[in-house]
């Protein structure tokens, strides 16, 4: 594998994109938006800083810095957050927050972070304890939303916090209880714990299916979760959960090319696809979790394999660079006026399949920084 044209693959990209406008942005691309503080947009800076730790190039997080600052004001307020719609999405691109601060000093991005633990306190939750993925979906706990909050939530305890990780874990402790099918070791995309939600069974409050990117979303999470919390009985229970997943979904790897269907457990029915973004979230989730020993060694060579199956399948060579293909652009659950989103497999596989989107871009990117500490 050539992995040396995804650095320029990178940079072609960020070359493309102000903060104004991002190049890997496709929804407010398609939509005609302006740019707002956003987790697609998180997403992608987490990667450039990555490749900036990984390569030494510095191009990847001065452009990152460049965007934060665009939208974080000198007193830490952030254009365009809207704390009354509580979103967890809009947490995540406060990840990044904590290595710009040490990176340039400025007090702002400090008090950016303190501004979103503060809206975060005073979310609301479910009656277990959880938060709620948004104001629009009461009650309801996704995947996604573990990577959107938590890791963030880790990473100011342990820069700016007093070390307190256990409410980090009892929401994980909760999905693990609540999310997870005993017979697959999967986890559904959501949980309603009202119950009342249309796409909700009755009984468990689970959506009827499981959905490879929310999957990747939660590995990650998990992944980036035993990076960050120090050594101790929480750290080995959150290794506990992210081992189990991983064995549960490594069983569902395509035998060719180590990806994943965009439906995981329903490899090649009708309409089924092998997908990128969930694809590349589980390759880095292994090869970060080999990396890190909590996961066994076999699990690099896993997401090794996944990476290249990506890239031989989706990476292609075009007059401008390359393009990055097989990404579901996006797909989600309600609300109660969107009843199209109802979990069902038809709905999953209906959502559009789009190129260079940052859903998929940012976690192979993250993905290929793991392999080249693999191969160095």
């Amino acid at each position: 594998m050539d992995y040396g044209r995804i650095d320029a693959y990178v940079l072609q990209l960020v070359e493309r994109s102000t903060p104004e406008r991002t190049a890997w942005n496709l929804e407010k691309l398609r939509e005609g938006k302006k740019a707002s503080w956003n987790y697609i947009d998180g997403c992608m800076l987490t990667a450039l800083m990555e490749m900036t730790r990984i390569t030494g190039d510095d191009r990847y997080a001065a452009f990152a810095e460049r965007c934060v600052d665009f939208f974080v004001r000198d007193d830490g307020s952030i254009r365009t957050f809207r704390p009354e719609d509580h979103n967890l999405d809009d947490i995540n691109e406060g990840r990044v927050l904590f290595a710009i601060y040490e990176r340039t000093g400025r007090e702002k991005y400090r008090l950016a972070a303190d501004g979103l633990a503060r809206q975060l306190e005073g979310y609301p939750r479910t009656v277990e304890g959880n938060f709620w993925h948004k104001a629009i979906y009461p009650n309801q706990v996704w995947l996604d939303g573990l990577y959107m909050a938590q890791p963030f939530r880790a990473l100011y305890e342990k820069h700016f916090g007093a070390g307190d990780y256990s409410d980090i874990v009892r929401q994980i402790r909760t999905v693990h209880e609540r999310m997870r099918d005993p017979k697959t070791g999967l986890y559904y995309h959501g949980y309603d714990a009202s119950r009342a939600a249309f796409w909700a069974d009755k009984q468990t409050g689970c959506s009827q299916n499981f959905w490879l990117r929310s999957l990747g979303w939660f590995a990650v999470a998990l992944a980036d979760l035993v990076d960050i919390l120090p050594a101790g009985e929480e750290r080995q229970e959150l290794a506990a959960v992210f081992t189990e997943l991983m064995a549960a979904v490594s069983r569902y790897a395509d035998d060719d090319t180590g990806m994943y269907w965009q439906v995981p457990d329903q490899p090649g029915r009708a309409g089924n696809y092998l997908e990128t973004s969930g694809s590349a979230m589980m390759a880095y989730a292994m090869l970060k979790g080999a990396r890190l020993g909590v996961l066994g060694r076999e699990y690099a060579a896993r997401g090794q394999k996944t990476f290249d199956g990506i890239m031989e399948k989706y990476l292609t060579f075009t007059d401008t660079g390359l393009d990055l293909g097989g990404i579901c652009l996006v797909a989600g659950l309600g609300p109660e006026n969107n009843r199209r989103r109802d979990g069902s497999y038809e709905y999953y596989i209906s959502e559009p399949v789009v190129a260079n989107d940052a859903k998929g871009v940012a976690p192979f990117v993250l993905a290929y920084t793991e392999v080249k500490r693999l191969t160095a």
